[in-house]
């Protein structure tokens, strides 16, 4: 019966659908959003139901999946010694702060689920806006969603193989990670408190499984055990390659990749001036620390040829410590790249939804369902870009082509943040943090973007790049100039009536705050 009544009241719309699709083409930057909306032209809105809690789960639950279990062995690989694998993981985890403050207040002067779209639309308009969300909502977020869900495949079906000499078949794992996906599709489509509280309880089940490791890590520094991670030793065969650095910073990186994952979730956070800013200066350090903590425990049971050698860096340290009871690391760790794949898809969907909002992405995508209030239709597009890229087989390259073309549009997001402070100075700013912050994740990105470039030279490089730069060739036709294929606009009016979605639309956190106060 309710079925029926949705269908009736989606059906009301049918006149809005055909306006959306009027006013997309003679709009030349897309549908953008009705500040004077008043919430009864059919427009659905988010709900805000993450508390501060779990905006800090988000942060820390996103950041803590695949890379600390992965990551050291390709750090240590490229820096050529403890000591200075250890300063990487340092350095990177001052990047994720640094870069997370010039968020804060971009965040906090556009309270939008958009992030870098939003950041950059803002700061250099909609073309360069457009390359982002060309490249974030088609290959970022879907790749980063693949690869982290194939880190879960590899571990859940390691328990039923458990023989060096019997490995698991790849389509074992393949199919495994999809129907990982599709679990996750499922929860975030139905509800986004659900997906939340899933990201909590996963959260504490992946800082479990580093506690563990960090008091065994501990215990055995009382014991003596640091023959590898002394100053006196740990810095020998360190490498005198600068550039070569640039690639042991992609794996590190990567580790703390999620640090802005929040900022993509900002319409669904409550009170989101108090708690974007708690939940980034709370959740990034202590991820940091534990990163620490954890690589100093691998390296009080481990040698670095031992971990070099080892598939599995948290399976290894679990053989050798915990006995019987090592079935639980591995445990941990699907609980822990579970968790992270939750959260980028749920903040992968918000970009798609809010780059579609602003006439980037086809229309259908910036539907929010009416009865759920999720944003159906993006989290369906992401977990079919995530299923199709499950296909690849070459994580190291899939985190560097990641790493690449990120950080080319973080850099541009700290640079906007200071172009903004010179061309909106009226803007409101609830935190208003120093320049040189900004300008230093500026510099870092440049040599992020350069350095793995300079050091190696090769094709694919190249076509990451034109990759990114093609999106020129769909700006032009279809949002500058407004080209319009007419038989999409029927498409969307189908899946619109199939998935009872309706346009989404922004409501302002003081505009949040009118509503709760009237309703009293």
């Amino acid at each position: 019966m309710r079925d029926e009544l949705d269908l009736k009241k989606l059906k009301g719309h049918d006149h809005q659908i055909r306006m959306v699709a009027k006013r997309r083409k003679d709009d030349a930057q897309g549908v953008g959003v009705d500040d004077n909306d008043d919430g009864k032209s059919g427009k659905e809105a988010l709900a805000r139901n993450m508390s501060l809690l779990g905006g800090i789960a988000l942060v820390v639950g996103t950041m803590i999946g695949s890379g600390i279990f992965i990551s050291p062995k390709g750090i240590l690989r490229q820096t050529g010694s403890v000591g200075m694998s250890l300063v990487i993981w340092i350095a990177c985890g001052l990047i994720a702060i640094l870069g997370s403050l010039t968020y804060v207040e971009l965040g906090t002067i556009m309270p939008t689920s958009g992030g870098e779209f939003s950041y950059m639309k803002g700061g250099f308009g909609p073309s360069l806006a457009f390359l982002y969300s060309w490249s974030a909502v088609l290959l970022i977020k879907p790749s980063s969603f693949s690869a982290i869900a194939t880190v879960f495949g590899q571990y859940a079906t390691e328990v039923f193989y458990d023989s060096p000499e019997c490995p698991p078949p790849t389509i074992v794992i393949k199919l495994v990670t999809i129907a990982a996906i599709v679990l996750l599709i499922l929860i975030n489509c139905m509800s986004s408190k659900s997906a939340t509280s899933l990201q909590i309880a996963m959260t504490a089940a992946k800082l479990f499984a580093l506690v563990v490791i960090i008091i065994i890590g501990i215990i055995r520094m009382f014991q003596g055990h640091t023959e590898y991670i002394s100053p006196s030793v740990s810095f020998k065969g360190s490498s005198t390659e600068v550039f070569a650095y640039g690639i042991a910073f992609y794996q590190g990186l990567w580790a703390y990749d999620g640090w802005n994952q929040l900022n993509y979730a900002v319409e669904e956070l409550k009170n989101p001036y108090r708690n974007l800013p708690l939940a980034l200066v709370i959740g990034i350090p202590l991820v940091t620390v534990v990163y620490l903590l954890t690589n100093l425990a691998y390296f009080t049971v481990l040698s670095p040829a031992e971990l070099l050698a080892s598939n599995a860096v948290a399976v290894t340290f679990a053989q050798r410590t915990l006995g019987p009871m090592a079935w639980i690391i591995p445990l941990c760790v699907c609980f822990s790249t579970f968790g992270a794949s939750n959260g980028t898809v749920f903040t992968a969907a918000r970009l798609s939804m809010v780059c579609s909002r602003e006439g980037h992405m086809p229309n259908i995508i910036s539907m929010v369902n009416i009865p759920r209030k999720t944003p159906v239709p993006a989290v369906l597009f992401q977990g079919i870009l995530a299923t199709l890229m499950v296909i690849p087989n070459d994580f190291d390259s899939l985190v560097n082509y990641f790493s690449f073309t990120s950080w080319m549009f973080y850099g541009l997001s700290a640079l906007a943040m200071i172009v903004l402070r010179f061309t909106h100075p009226e803007w409101k700013r609830p935190v208003r943090i120093p320049l040189i912050i900004p300008a230093l994740v500026v510099l870092m990105s440049i040599y992020l973007v350069l350095a793995p470039v300079i050091d190696d030279p090769s094709l694919p490089w190249l076509i990451a790049a034109l990759f990114v730069i093609a999106g020129l060739g769909l700006y032009f036709p279809f949002v500058k100039m407004g080209y319009r294929i007419k038989s999409i606009d029927h498409l969307t009016v189908f899946l619109q009536r199939l998935l009872l979605s309706a346009p989404s639309r922004y409501v302002s956190p003081e505009e949040e705050e009118k509503v709760e106060l009237t309703s009293l």
